[in-house]
């Protein structure tokens, strides 16, 4: 299910759309039943979105391009040794069709370690890792 025009597939990301509300809303009650909080979600979806829907906020010069890749927006395939690479891949949101690029990972780990709950439900690594510390 590619685009044809750089831009994310439709269907999967409102496959996404309606995946993620319910998941959040499944782990509430999971955990609202065993009384504590247990369980979570991470929602790298909207870190995803967040750098591509506007790239240059976050640094990047496109979330269209593949650094490295073959094809229309080097969006075929994996990175090869025939593969088309970009000259600095710090730019760029995407290593190829399929993986974000380090810097792009970079920020979602930091969403996941210190984001809000628009990120991480219900609550962050740090705070996870804090409250374990206390026991």
């Amino acid at each position: 299910m590619r685009s044809n025009n750089g831009q994310c597939s439709t269907e999967l990301q409102r496959a996404a759309g309606l995946f993620n509300p319910q998941l959040i809303q499944m782990l509430k009650g999971l955990n609202s039943e065993l009384g504590s909080d247990i369980f979570i979600a991470v929602n790298t979806q909207q870190t995803h979105y967040d750098f591509i829907s506007n790239p240059r906020a976050f640094g990047f010069v496109t979330s269209k391009i593949a650094c490295c890749g073959q094809g229309p927006y080097n969006g075929l395939g994996l990175c090869t040794v025939a593969s088309n690479l970009c000259p600095n891949r710090d730019i760029y949101a995407f290593w190829d069709a399929f993986h974000p690029s380090e810097r792009a990972n970079r920020i979602i780990v930091q969403q996941i370690t210190t984001g809000s709950t628009e990120y991480m439900y219900p609550m962050n690594l740090s705070t996870i890792m804090t409250l374990d510390s206390r026991t």
